[in-house]
């Protein structure tokens, strides 16, 4: 089925809720707005219906092979991704001076989006490349800046980003892979490295590797890992490429999805070690690989949202056309298509539902992005970045576990047919369960939550959050629609629920961290599904202003029932989850290991 980009919703958030025209008025964005950002959208969702989305089935059937060394992406995959580069789509939200067209995260999240619905195993090459720049960008040496950033930037070279290893997953104090200082101010990495996405592939030049590694000598644990530069291929002074580095690719994994993405296992240093180059200082890496973690978390969210807008679309259509049963109203006396039926327009109501208030949500986080890091104002980019740091494992966490939601309600609208490969409802259920575990697992995204972004401020950042929420509630009391007054009636005892939760974990964190971090996961998914609903409400009170004033009426009246549907029947799940938490943690805990 084709693929076509939601630029009407996608608009709707960048110009009411994250307010692009604001965003426009900030230092070096002065271009940025709603016009630029209509016309880029367009210009990307034409790119992506019709050059990487006729690809995605083909990638599933046909992925990534390794032989003789080397990996060969799915055909067309290569002419796809210089398309890609040759349309500046990898430098959208990086710098002016290396290349790129600095345009805001705001704009840039939502061509995300579409390259992902697109084809999400082709967008996790320029996703990694985006990580690698950021990295690059804040803690690189000038020299290293002149020689990669320009050539990533344009797509001509890709990135990656080498943590795990073996022995080591989320524990990355575990890291062997070591780097020997060597006269030239250069080191020799060697090592082992796992499940690197696009470790190696033939549609770029030449593959830069941000690898994590341990200095001879450094110590023990976290404190000891430094970030290197690996290029595939080394680079002379002159910005030529010259003689193949020391590390290669000795294997790609065979996956339950995402299958046109080639996991690589990359070998360092089997030849006398391979040549990296320090970023930042020694001992430092892991800070400067979170630079990368934190766009990628991001990006990953933005890819739940991106499948579940596919899987979706996917199963409107074949509740349109699929005819079964006559409706139990009777309005039809013969058989109808299955869309008239309530339960399967629940199930795509729900897909909608979820799919539109995490998009919103994104769209504002990537807003705040963007102030945090142009606003004239330092208490206004400090707001903004607190808001922003909040609100990452939120759009990772909750967005991913939304998008295992929808996509099994996608192959549920199907049927029988869904669990048939060839209708490709399959493949979104299957590519979406990836999501949920890379770049840390919702588990970690919870713990950061807890730790980090909760209990580390007393619980600041997240009632001051809360309070804005009340403010959108004071608005929706001032309404007199049946709407409005629903969502709020769910709005605010979600708002209530959290807050309870947020005392609790600011609470009793160093008291009794098993209790709390038993409930990391509910209280990441209640403050998920809180945000997510809280942008709908915002939505809900701009749609109605917009159909009484005459614009775009059926497009608005849509944007109002979907709110309403998200506060009735996924909102109003908030209430239960507080329970779970602040009620059942002694449940969770209560069982002996050994009598599982």
């Amino acid at each position: 089925m084709s693929y076509i980009a939601p630029v009407k919703d996608m608009l709707f958030d960048i110009e009411h809720l994250a307010r692009i025209e604001e965003i426009a008025k900030l230092p070096g964005f002065e271009d940025a707005g709603l016009d630029t950002a209509q016309a880029v959208l367009e210009e990307c969702a034409r790119f992506n219906q019709d050059v990487v989305a006729p690809l995605n089935v083909a990638g599933d059937r046909n992925p990534s092979s390794f032989k003789d060394g080397a990996v060969t992406t799915t055909p067309g995959f290569k002419d796809a991704f210089a398309q890609y580069a040759s349309g500046g789509w990898q430098g959208l939200q990086h710098p002016v001076d290396f290349g790129g067209q600095g345009l805001p995260k705001t704009i840039g999240a939502a061509c995300g989006e579409m390259l992902n619905s697109a084809n999400m195993s082709f967008a996790l090459c320029p996703l990694l490349s985006d990580g690698a720049i950021e990295a690059l960008l804040t803690a690189g040496s000038d020299e290293l800046k002149a020689v990669y950033l320009e050539k990533l930037v344009s797509g001509q070279w890709t990135g990656t980003m080498n943590l795990t290893e073996p022995q080591a997953g989320s524990d990355l104090a575990l890291v062997r892979s070591r780097a020997e200082p060597q006269p030239d101010g250069t080191y020799k990495v060697f090592g082992t490295k796992i499940f690197i996405t696009y470790g190696d592939h033939d549609m770029a030049e030449n593959i830069v590797h941000l690898v994590l590694a341990r200095v001879t000598g450094a110590p023990e644990g976290v404190k000891g890992i430094s970030l290197f530069v690996v290029p595939k291929f080394m680079v002379g002074q002159d910005g030529a490429l010259g003689a193949r580095n020391d590390v290669h690719c000795v294997s790609i994994e065979h996956k339950l999805g995402i299958k046109a993405s080639p996991t690589a296992v990359l070998q360092y240093g089997d030849h006398g070690g391979a040549v990296g180059y320090l970023v930042g200082q020694e001992n430092r890496g892991l800070e400067y690989m979170f630079i990368m973690m934190n766009s990628a978390r991001y990006a990953v969210g933005m890819q739940g949202i991106a499948i579940a807008e596919r899987a979706y679309q996917h199963a409107v259509a074949y509740a349109k056309d699929r005819v079964q049963s006559r409706p139990v109203d009777g309005s039809m006396n013969a058989s109808a298509p299955i869309i008239h039926h309530p339960d399967v327009k629940r199930m795509l109501m729900t897909m909608r539902a979820y799919t539109e208030g995490c998009r919103a949500m994104a769209s504002v986080a990537a807003a705040a992005y963007d102030a945090s890091h142009h606003h004239p104002d330092a208490e206004a980019r400090q707001q903004n970045q607190a808001f922003y740091e909040f609100m990452v494992p939120l759009v990772k966490g909750y967005s991913t576990e939304m998008s295992l939601e929808v996509t099994s309600l996608g192959v549920q609208v199907h049927g029988g047919m869904g669990f048939i490969e060839e209708t490709g409802a399959a493949q979104y259920y299957r590519d979406a369960k990836i999501l949920t575990i890379y770049e840390g697992t919702t588990a970690i995204q919870a713990n950061d939550l807890v730790g980090r972004k909760t209990a580390r401020d007393g619980g600041r950042t997240a009632k001051a959050i809360a309070a804005q929420i009340e403010t959108t509630e004071a608005e929706l009391a001032r309404r007199d629609s049946a709407d409005a007054h629903a969502v709020l009636k769910r709005l605010k005892a979600a708002r209530e629920a959290f807050v309870e939760v947020v005392d609790f974990v600011a609470g009793q964190t160093k008291a009794s961290p098993n209790a709390v971090f038993a409930g990391s996961v509910p209280y990441l998914m209640l403050a998920g599904n809180l945000m997510a609903g809280w942008q709908l409400a915002r939505s809900l009170l701009v749609a109605e202003d917009l159909a009484q004033a005459g614009t775009d009426v059926a497009f608005m009246q849509a944007k109002v029932v979907t709110a309403r549907f998200y506060a009735e029947h996924i909102l109003n799940k908030a209430p239960g989850i507080r329970d779970s938490i602040v009620d059942g943690a002694g449940s969770v805990t209560a069982l002996a290991i050994d009598a599982f």
